[in-house]
């Protein structure tokens, strides 16, 4: 007896899938899985079964659809073996055009369905699998030719199966839910249904749902999935309640005391900080400090670049003297650059708790975040997504850089997303003008957890890394970008 029959749990072979199931499937039970053609029913299924085949089990894939050569092309397209799955077609294989063998090919509309049922006991009874995927329920739903005969012959299935110790997995259309999907909900233990979107720019986005299952305390919402190489992929949905990790109340310094005067000692572990400015102020300079700090402490760090590629990244670092490449090299900061168009919301979700589980990344940087809007289906839950994502950091106490760009350059700023509100730190960087140049300057507007200077300084990028300047106490108006000198006698110069 293997460890899942003593847990009453069957795993999936799903990739994700189990998280999102509180563990896997109870066993010798009933489940539907739907979707459109191509949402991956089959690749599923047949991860299913394998699982068994690598716990020792016998399973049996019967096919009212597809071809055991078909089978295996997608077996082969995702590296896989099907040698210890017992696959039964319900068709003949030999010439279907020859009038002398027409009247044993099976059809849907010319086989009876008792014919059928007893064809697939037959199997059942000389196996005697574990595990058994039936495909489809579609082609079952027309022999049966009425609602009423279908739900009788699905609630056979059941109880057949119930007595024989067989966990069973059912595979049907999702467009027959309208009218006869829904008589087998009623009947299985549980219901998962895959969803195909398809966004006007970017590859398609695929979600599943698990709209019912009994007995277990499944994960509710939509789950972004993919199907890769190797199979589906599913990417649960992040719910940071689920994470705690206790750790010490320190706070973080960045390297340069007057950097630090003006976070009122540094960041907080745990907490995030919005960097918003104008294109060029310095944003992402100032985030590749923290990096390079964070890997002086011997600490690792993560950087997710939507609007630059790693190498222009390394090639600017290394202009201001920071050895970016070989602490990459080190393996104490990991670069990955994300493409809106191809990622799903959940799968950068899951690039990230895979930097921070299992790499144990303590510094998280996302640059920027109008990239990661455009990364969102709908712009509507982009806050209620990056609301959990610094929930779920803030809980394992890991310090979170997001980079926001302003329009503008000088005077009037706006953003198309405004998150200030949800970070702990804010801290703003602006162009100003002095002495017929443009100069850059800092400042501090929010801190949550704790006093910070009220000062602004000015900040400049050298070939040895940054420098943050005094107060600029001898001009007024620098937010404005056209600040007034102050003369110490006479108050502003004209």
């Amino acid at each position: 007896m293997n460890l899942q029959q003593d847990d009453n749990l069957v795993r999936t072979g799903v990739s994700g899938l189990d998280s999102v199931l509180d563990g896997g499937l109870t066993a010798h039970r009933l489940y539907l899985i739907e979707g459109v053609p191509g949402s991956g029913k089959t690749t599923m299924a047949l991860q299913f079964l394998l699982d068994g085949v690598a716990h020792g089990e016998t399973v049996l894939y019967v096919t009212l659809s597809e071809t055991q050569v078909e089978l295996n092309e997608v077996a082969a397209s995702h590296g896989w073996n099907l040698a210890g799955v017992h696959v039964h077609e319900l068709f003949p294989l030999g010439d279907q055009l020859d009038p002398e063998t027409q009247y044993t090919m099976f059809h849907p509309s010319e086989v009876e369905l008792a014919e059928t049922t007893q064809r697939i006991l037959q199997q059942v009874e000389r196996l005697k699998p574990q595990r058994v995927v039936i495909d489809s329920l579609a082609e079952i739903r027309l022999l049966a030719g009425s609602p009423l005969r279908f739900r009788r012959q699905v609630l056979a299935f059941k109880q057949y199966f119930a007595g024989k110790g067989t966990t069973v997995v059912l595979l049907d259309e999702s467009s027959q839910v309208a009218d006869q999907g829904l008589h087998v909900h009623t009947i299985v233990h549980g219901v998962i249904e895959l969803n195909q979107l398809r966004p006007e720019f970017g590859g398609d986005r695929r979600r599943l749902r698990v709209t019912k299952m009994r007995g277990r305390a499944f994960r509710t919402g939509n789950h972004d999935y993919i199907i890769a190489t190797g199979g589906v992929q599913v990417f649960p949905r992040l719910v940071a309640a689920y994470f705690r990790r206790d750790g010490a109340n320190e706070q973080i310094e960045s390297g340069l005391p007057e950097l630090d005067l003006l976070l009122g000692g540094g960041l907080q572990r745990g907490t995030s900080t919005l960097l918003i400015g104008a294109a060029g102020t310095g944003k992402s300079s100032l985030a590749t400090h923290f990096v390079m700090n964070a890997a002086a402490r011997g600490e690792r760090s993560a950087m997710f670049l939507f609007d630059e590629g790693a190498r222009t990244l390394v090639t600017r670092s290394h202009g201001m003297g920071f050895e970016l490449e070989k602490r990459i090299q080190e393996g104490l900061i990991a670069v990955q650059p994300i493409d809106p168009g191809e990622l799903s919301p959940g799968q950068f979700i899951q690039s990230i708790r895979d930097a921070v589980e299992l790499h144990d990344a303590r510094l998280i940087v996302i640059d920027s975040l109008s990239g990661y809007l455009n990364a969102m289906l709908e712009e509507s839950y982009v806050l209620v997504q990056m609301h959990e994502l610094l929930a779920y950091l803030s809980q394992l106490g890991v310090v979170t850089l997001l980079i926001n760009s302003q329009q503008g350059l000088i005077g009037q700023m706006s953003s198309t997303l405004d998150v200030s509100y949800l970070a702990d730190t804010v801290v703003l960087l602006r162009y100003f003008e002095a002495d017929g140049e443009v100069r850059q300057a800092i400042s501090v507007l929010k801190k949550r957890t704790g006093p910070h200077e009220r000062t602004i300084r000015e900040m400049s990028i050298t070939d040895t890394g940054l420098r943050i300047g005094q107060p600029l106490r001898s001009f007024r108006g620098v937010l404005t970008g056209v600040p007034h000198a102050l003369d110490a006698t006479r108050g502003p110069q004209q």
